[in-house]
C-alpha cells in the first residue's frame, strides 16, 4: 500500500473525524460514504492542498535527477548523433540483438520489433530534449533537439509526401498507403516542438506540408473524420506468442483525430502566422481544432459512460475493455477539448470538459492516493500504473487547479506516488508499469521502446512545473532561442494561456547561428 508522509496521515485522521463529526452532529455524510474518491483534504481548505503541491523547483530537480540522467546518456543519442535508436535497455545500453538484455529478448507484441527504427520514437526524443533546454536553458539540448530535426527532415519525409513510419536497414518503409495517420502525427511532434522554439520558418514549411498531406489523403467524407490507413495488411507475424498484427483500412480511431490535436496542432496553433505562401493558416488550423474536438465529443463520446471509446469500427468496440478506452485516453481528450475551447472561443467545447473532466479523475483517483488505469466492465478498478496514463490525469488535474485550486488535491499524492514509486532510481528513467498489487516495476517491459519514449516523461515534468508555480502565485520562466522574437501575445507557456511579463536576453552566443535565446518570464498562467 502506498505510504504518504507523516503530516499527511495527520490530515487525514482529522478529516476523517471531522467527517464523522458532521455525520452524528448533522446527519451529513463523509465523502467517502457519498461514494467519491478519498483525499485527505476538506474541500474548502484550498491553503493547505496549495502548500503541497511541488513548486517549479522540484520539477527542475526531477529533470535533472530522475529523467535526463537515462536520456543524457552517449547511448542515447544514436549513430550518427540525432538518429536515436528505438530501443535500449532499462540500464541505459543499446539493444544487441546477439545478447540481448532480460527486457529486450525480441519481439514484444505491439511494442517491440527489434528491426525496425521508429520515426515516431526519434520525434518524441526531440520533444524531449526541447523539454530539457526548454527549463534549463543548456544549449547542449538545443542542439540535440536540432540533430533529430534535421535527421527527420533529411530521412523521415517521403518525396510522394507525408513521412515514414520506420526504418528497416536505413530504407524508409512503409508503402504509402500502409502508412497510419496517427504516425504521421507523432512524425510532427519533434518538428512541432522545435518550431515553437525557434520559428524556424524552414521547419514551418515542412510541418504546414505534413498537416496539409494528412487532412487531404486521411479525410473520410463518409464519415466525417480522419481515416486510419489506406489498404489493408499484415503488419507484423514475427511475434513469439503467436500473435499476427493486422491494420484495416476501414479502422475507425480516436487516436486518428486525437493525436493531431496532441501531437502539434494544439501546441503550434497560437504561434503561427495568420497567412502562409499566400493562403490562410492559422485560422485554418483553429477551424480544424474545433471540427476535431466536434468529431470526439460527437463520434466517440458515451454520455452514459462518459468514456470516449478507442474506436468505433464496430459494435463491439464500444464497450470498456477495449484497446484504448482507459482513463488515459479520456482525460487527455477532455484536457485537449477544454483547451481547444479556450484557445478557439468556444466555449461550449470548454463547458463539455469542465463537466465530463471531474468525474473521471474522481473515479480514477484510488484510495491509497494514486491513479488507477482503466475501468473494467464489473465496475472494478485495474490499479496497476501505466506512465502515461498516470502523467495524462496528473496534467488535467493541474490544469483544472489553474481555475479551481481544489483540483490540487489529487496532486498532493499523486505526484508523491509518481516520485517515488515510477522512477528507476538507479538507471534513470521511468518505468513503464508499476503493478498496483506492490508498487512493484513490472521488470519484463522496457523502459524505451516503439511507444515509449521521452515525451510524456518530459511533458509531465513541463506541466509541473508550469502549473507549480502558477497554483503558488510565482512566475514560470522559460527559455526560447528564437530566429525572429515574434509579438507577446505568440509566446506562451506550452499549451497555457498566459500573460508575459518580462523577457530577458542574456549575454551569450548560441551554437545556433541565427537564434537569439531569451529567457521570457510568464505570469497568470491559465
Amino acid at each position: 500500500m502506498y505510504d504518504i508522509t507523516r503530516h499527511r496521515l495527520f490530515k487525514m485522521a482529522a478529516s476523517a473525524l471531522l467527517s464523522f463529526v458532521l455525520l452524528f452532529a448533522f446527519g451529513v455524510a463523509p465523502a467517502c460514504a457519498r461514494g467519491y474518491s478519498y483525499s485527505p483534504y476538506a474541500e474548502d481548505n484550498i491553503q493547505a492542498i496549495i502548500d503541497d503541491v511541488p513548486m517549479g523547483d522540484r520539477w527542475i530537480q526531477h529533470l535533472h535527477e530522475d529523467l535526463l540522467p537515462f536520456w543524457d546518456m552517449e547511448e542515447a543519442f544514436g549513430d550518427p548523433i540525432g538518429n536515436y535508436p528505438t530501443y535500449r535497455c532499462n540500464d541505459g545500453s543499446v539493444y544487441d540483438p546477439q545478447a540481448p538484455c532480460p527486457e529486450l529478448p525480441g519481439p514484444i507484441p505491439y511494442i517491440v520489433k527489434p528491426e525496425r527504427e521508429y520515426v515516431r520514437a526519434k520525434s518524441r526524443q526531440i520533444f524531449a530534449y526541447g523539454v530539457a533546454y526548454h527549463l534549463t536553458g543548456n544549449s547542449k539540448y538545443l542542439l540535440l533537439a536540432k540533430a533529430g530535426v534535421d535527421y527527420l527532415r533529411y530521412n523521415a519525409l517521403a518525396p510522394e509526401g507525408g513521412a515514414y513510419t520506420y526504418f528497416e536497414d536505413g530504407v524508409g518503409l512503409p508503402s504509402e498507403a500502409r502508412r497510419i495517420s496517427q504516425d504521421m502525427a507523432y512524425a510532427v511532434a519533434g518538428l512541432g516542438f522545435y518550431y515553437y522554439l525557434t520559428r524556424d520558418p524552414e521547419v514551418l514549411a515542412d510541418i504546414v506540408a505534413l498537416k496539409n498531406y494528412i487532412f487531404d489523403t486521411y479525410y473520410d467524407e463518409e464519415w466525417g473524420l480522419l481515416g486510419w490507413a489506406h489498404e489493408d495488411y499484415v503488419d507484423y507475424d514475427k511475434n513469439p506468442d503467436g500473435t499476427i498484427e493486422y491494420v484495416y483500412s476501414n479502422q475507425r480511431e480516436l487516436v486518428a483525430q486525437l493525436d493531431q490535436v496532441y501531437g502539434y496542432m494544439l501546441l503550434l496553433t497560437p504561434t503561427l502566422p495568420e497567412t502562409f505562401n499566400g493562403e490562410p493558416l492559422r485560422s485554418q488550423w483553429e477551424d480544424d481544432l474545433v471540427h476535431l474536438a466536434t468529431i470526439m465529443s460527437e463520434q466517440f463520446y458515451s454520455p452514459d459512460k462518459n468514456y470516449f471509446f478507442g474506436a468505433i469500427t464496430k459494435p463491439l468496440d464500444q464497450q470498456l475493455e477495449t484497446d484504448h478506452t482507459d482513463f488515459g485516453h479520456s482525460i487527455k481528450t477532455l484536457w485537449l477539448i477544454y483547451e481547444i475551447g479556450k484557445l478557439t472561443g468556444h466555449y461550449e467545447l470548454t463547458a463539455f470538459a469542465q463537466e465530463a473532466a471531474p468525474k473521471i479523475l474522481d473515479k480514477a483517483y484510488l484510495p491509497n492516493g494514486s491513479w488507477g488505469r482503466r475501468e473494467n466492465k464489473n465496475g472494478s478498478i485495474e490499479t496497476d500504473k501505466e506512465w502515461w496514463i498516470l502523467a495524462e490525469l496528473d496534467q488535467t488535474a493541474a490544469t483544472f487547479s489553474l481555475r479551481d485550486p481544489s483540483y490540487a488535491k489529487y496532486l498532493t499524492t499523486t505526484y508523491d506516488y509518481w516520485f517515488d514509486y515510477m522512477i528507476d532510481k538507479q538507471h534513470g528513467g521511468v518505468w513503464h508499469l508499476v503493478k498496483g498489487s506492490d508498487n512493484q516495476p513490472n521488470y519484463d517491459l522496457p523502459k524505451q521502446h516503439s511507444w515509449k519514449n521521452a515525451f510524456h516523461t518530459f511533458e509531465h515534468d513541463l506541466v509541473g512545473y508550469i502549473t507549480g508555480q502558477a497554483i503558488h502565485d510565482e512566475p514560470a520562466s522559460l527559455y526560447f532561442a528564437f530566429h525572429d522574437i515574434p509579438e507577446d501575445t505568440q509566446i506562451r507557456p506550452y499549451l497555457f494561456g498566459a500573460k508575459v511579463h518580462s523577457i530577458k536576453q542574456p549575454r551569450i552566443r548560441l551554437p545556433i547561428p541565427g537564434l537569439t535565446e531569451i529567457i521570457v518570464e510568464f505570469v497568470d498562467v491559465r
